[in-house]
C-alpha cells in the first residue's frame, strides 16, 4: 500500500495542489481520469484522425470543488482531439491440451486510439 507516500498529484510538500481540474471519463468500457491537455491510450474511436471528439464527463474536480453525475453530469463535455490510430503489441495466445497433440498459436494485435484533452467544461 502507499501508507504515508504523497499522492502522483502532490508537490514536494507532500500536499494534493489545489485548482488543477481533472474529469473521469468513460469509453470503451473503461474509465479514464484526464486533465487539460493529457494523451491517452483509448480503445479505438470512430473518429478520423485530427477530428474533435467530446466525451460525457462522470466526475469533476478542481480544487476542493467536486461534482459526481449519475451516471454523467448533465452539461458538462470533455473535448478531444483524435491524434492518431495504431495497434498495441502482439500478443500470443496459445492453447495447449496434455496428451491429445492438440496445440493453436494466434497472435492479436489491438487497435486504438491516442487523444489529446483540450478542454474540460460545459457544452457549446
Amino acid at each position: 500500500m502507499n501508507a504515508g507516500k504523497p499522492g502522483p498529484n502532490c508537490g514536494e510538500t507532500g500536499v494534493e495542489e489545489v485548482g488543477r481540474m481533472y474529469a473521469i471519463i468513460e469509453t470503451g468500457g473503461k474509465q479514464y481520469k484526464v486533465e487539460k491537455g493529457d494523451r491517452v491510450h483509448v480503445e479505438k474511436l470512430d473518429a478520423e484522425a485530427g477530428s474533435e471528439v467530446s466525451f460525457d464527463a462522470m466526475m469533476t474536480a478542481s480544487g476542493k470543488t467536486i461534482k459526481v453525475g449519475k451516471p454523467f453530469i448533465k452539461g458538462v463535455k470533455v473535448t478531444a482531439k483524435v491524434l492518431e490510430h495504431n495497434k498495441d503489441k502482439k500478443i500470443i495466445v496459445f492453447k495447449y491440451k496434455a496428451k491429445k497433440n492438440y496445440r493453436k498459436k494466434q497472435g492479436h494485435r489491438q487497435p486504438y486510439s491516442v487523444i489529446e484533452i483540450l478542454e474540460i467544461g460545459s457544452e457549446s
